[in-house]
């Protein structure tokens, strides 16, 4: 997944002040700016603090933003995402009551107040950064735009979660009573990364890449990984997958299930290939056409075990595995793990067509 993160500071540093009004920091020119990003994302992420100081709406007031969108086969709006762990959330806030997208609520505990203007997620653990990304790749989300607040930006950026960042100052405005205000306190790590500047009216942006973009390579790895799976024979007992494994040298090697072995799946027979050319697999990057698996049956080790002993730094897959034999949390270990994940939910439609006769 994809995480830009927005956002809009005062001169001294401030993301709003400690009064009960919400303080607009961005010029006219920069607020439009923001509408025009939101139209690029699939979700927009704040903070369940967000929900109740600001009651902000966070719909696409843009009509042209908005027939962009239809036109590229998506919905006329972003879906809205938030998360709590105290579940003090009021189903009358603007965030569910406006806009058309979905609405989508990550908690810890039940919250049947919120069951009819939202889809409730609740993860078995801790709401962690990597639970987020994961649980809302599973909503077919593959870029999330973050809009704060400054608990929600901490907690990011303490996981290394964002992408990129856009910080939006208003050199003109200070906050002549800071006390209680929120900060933006994401360290300065930031300010080295590769950058690029413009000017909204009053509003100085600076846009940092803090990860470089690698979706074009992506899909590409995952066009020929899936079409590895086309090999695959198809069995009632397993999916039909296909999986390239590139070493940081450069040497790439692809397998499919079931290609040498009724019981090696895709990852096993690339990364097999792999060993008997003697490559060494630490810091490789490995693209699946479906989530690698977390459980077996016929084998003492997953293919989740496998990567994670080989010491392969990235997994890439267009597909999480449908809840058939087993449920699958081959992404979420992996992430646990540091292993950097990225899954392509709007690729996933293929990888299930190829396996439709176990869903027929």
């Amino acid at each position: 997944m994809k995480l830009f993160a927005s956002v809009a500071t005062t001169a001294d540093g401030y993301l709003d002040d400690a009064s009960d009004r919400r303080l607009i920091i961005s010029s006219p020119e920069d607020l439009r700016e923001v509408q025009r990003l939101r139209a690029e994302y699939d979700a927009i992420l704040v903070g369940a603090e967000t929900v109740r100081r600001d009651d902000p709406s966070l719909t696409l007031r843009d009509a042209e933003a908005r027939a962009r969108r239809i036109a590229r086969g998506l919905p006329p709006e972003p879906a809205k995402v938030t998360l709590t762990v105290s579940g003090d959330l009021d189903p009358r806030a603007r965030f569910f009551t406006e806009g058309s997208g979905r609405k989508i609520v990550l908690s810890a505990r039940p919250l049947p107040a919120l069951e009819s203007v939202a889809a409730v997620i609740r993860p078995d653990g801790p709401i962690t950064p990597s639970v987020l990304i994961t649980e809302l790749e599973k909503q077919g989300i593959e870029r999330l735009f973050v809009e704060g607040g400054a608990r929600m930006l901490r907690w990011l950026f303490a996981a290394d979660a964002v992408d990129t960042l856009r910080l939006a100052v208003n050199p003109a405005l200070r906050l002549d009573h800071p006390c209680g205000a929120p900060r933006l306190d994401i360290g300065t790590a930031y300010r080295t990364a590769p950058h690029t500047e413009a000017r909204f009216g009053a509003t100085h942006v600076v846009t940092y890449a803090l990860r470089p973009d690698r979706e074009a390579e992506d899909r590409r790895m995952l066009r020929r990984a899936i079409d590895a799976s086309r090999r695959c024979t198809p069995s009632a007992t397993s999916y039909c997958v296909g999986a390239v494994v590139r070493t940081a040298a450069g040497d790439c090697f692809e397998g499919h299930t079931h290609e040498t072995s009724p019981t090696r799946h895709a990852e096993q027979e690339a990364i097999a290939k792999a060993a008997a050319a003697g490559a060494d697999l630490r810091g490789a990057t490995i693209w699946c056409s479906m989530e690698p698996c977390s459980q077996r049956s016929s084998e003492p080790e997953s293919c989740t075990e496998l990567i994670l002993r080989c010491g392969v730094a990235r997994v890439v897959f267009a597909c999480y595995e449908p809840d058939r034999f087993v449920r699958c949390c081959g992404a979420q270990r992996l992430r646990d793990r540091g292993v950097d994940v990225c899954a392509y939910p709007t690729m996933a439609a293929e990888v299930l067509r190829i396996n439709g006769h176990l869903f027929r």
